[in-house]
C-alpha cells in the first residue's frame, strides 16, 4: 500500500465514518412513530464512506511523486477555490445569529457561485436566480412543509 497524502486522508475519513456510524447505534429511538434520528447521519455517512473508498483506490493507482505543489505559494494558488469557499462558509456560520438562515444562505450561495462561476453581468443574474430558487425553495420546504424552525437572526424575523 502506498502512503501518500490522499491515502492518509481516505483512511482518516473511513475511520471517522466508522466511528460516527457506530455512534449512531447509541441514539435514542424517535417518539411517536417519527423517522429515526439515525436516518440522516447514516444517509450522509454512506456516500462519504463510498467516496473515501474511491479516494483510497484512486490514491493507490496514482503515480509515485505525483504532487501538484512544490512550495507554499503554489499550494495556496492550487487550493484557492476550496480555501475561499471554506472561508465564505465560516463567515456564513459566524453571521448566522445576525442574518439568520434565509438571508445568510442567500448571501453565502450567491457569493460562492459568483466566486466560482465568474463576475460578469449575465453570470451574476444567473447566480441570483439560482440562489433565489434554491435557497428560498429549500427554506420553504423546511419551514412550511416540514415545520422545521430554522435560525432567523435579528435582521429578519419570520416567526
Amino acid at each position: 500500500m502506498k502512503f501518500n497524502q490522499d491515502t492518509i486522508t481516505a483512511l482518516c475519513l473511513l475511520v471517522v465514518c466508522g466511528v460516527v456510524f457506530a455512534d449512531t447505534f447509541r441514539m435514542d429511538p424517535a417518539m411517536f412513530g417519527q423517522m429515526p434520528a439515525t436516518l440522516w447521519p447514516r444517509m450522509i455517512l454512506a456516500p462519504l464512506a463510498l467516496l473515501s473508498v474511491l479516494l483510497l483506490v484512486n490514491a493507490q493507482r496514482a503515480e509515485a511523486g505525483d504532487t501538484p505543489c512544490k512550495s507554499l505559494s503554489e499550494w495556496f494558488s492550487y487550493y484557492k477555490n476550496p480555501i475561499v469557499c471554506f472561508f465564505l462558509f465560516f463567515l456564513f456560520l459566524i453571521t448566522m445569529p445576525i442574518m439568520g438562515m434565509l438571508l445568510g444562505g442567500l448571501a453565502y450561495v450567491f457569493l460562492t457561485l459568483s466566486f466560482l462561476g465568474g463576475w460578469s453581468r449575465a453570470k451574476l443574474i444567473q447566480h441570483a436566480l439560482v440562489t433565489l430558487i434554491c435557497v428560498v425553495g429549500m427554506w420553504l420546504i423546511f419551514t412550511q412543509a416540514l415545520g422545521v424552525f430554522l435560525p432567523e437572526g435579528i435582521l429578519l424575523r419570520v416567526y
